[in-house]
């Protein structure tokens, strides 16, 4: 070898053999309270977590605060029957239009007497002379405003009822609840 390659080579040497550096490591970031995971949800892009993704996970985050009043058909959207009703032609299918599938029988002076379920309507043979209060099913279940959903999961389990009517503070109707409503609100439909 020749000298100057002798004199240049070790001069060279840590150049030749640099060592592999490594990025630093990145710690996953863990968030520690409610407001940080939502920050993280809303920080992940759509193509992740679709718009009812997110949806649904706000419905699961805030269930414990949610009320039955946040879900509930009020009183004034609701179809009643009168007890004295007859279930022609013309109320069954003013019963069928309104979407409602359970419809509130009441007396004169607005007292729920029972419900009538459309399934129930739907296998019986109805005179023209028959009128609802024979019709309706008298255990009615019910929920107040002020519940949570928490609690209407428990009455629903508690009851295996469906259908609730909503009462507020003074025990007077404000509306009714459905399973299919909570089931809608949970899945983000």
């Amino acid at each position: 070898m020749s000298k100057i390659v002798r004199f240049v080579d070790p001069k060279l040497e840590k150049y030749r053999a640099r060592p592999e550096v490594k990025p630093p490591k990145k710690e996953e970031f863990v968030p520690k309270t409610l407001e940080e995971f939502i920050k993280v949800i809303q920080r992940t892009p759509r193509a992740v977590l679709s718009e009812e993704d997110r949806g649904r996970i706000a419905a699961v985050m805030s269930f414990d605060e949610r009320k039955v009043a946040d879900l509930m058909v009020p009183k004034a959207e609701m179809v009643f029957v009168n007890e004295k009703d007859f279930l022609g032609p013309l109320m069954l299918d003013k019963l069928y239009k309104s979407g409602f599938t359970n419809f509130p029988v009441v007396d004169n002076k607005d007292h729920v007497k029972g419900v009538i379920h459309t399934e129930a309507l739907n296998a019986l043979e109805i005179k023209k002379t028959d009128r609802a209060g024979k019709y309706a099913e008298k255990e009615v279940s019910y929920l107040h405003l002020s519940d949570s959903l928490s609690f209407a999961v428990s009455e629903i389990e508690r009851t295996n009822s469906y259908y609730f009517l909503v009462l507020d503070s003074e025990e007077v109707l404000a509306g009714f609840f459905t399973v299919q409503m909570l089931l809608d609100y949970l899945l983000g439909l």
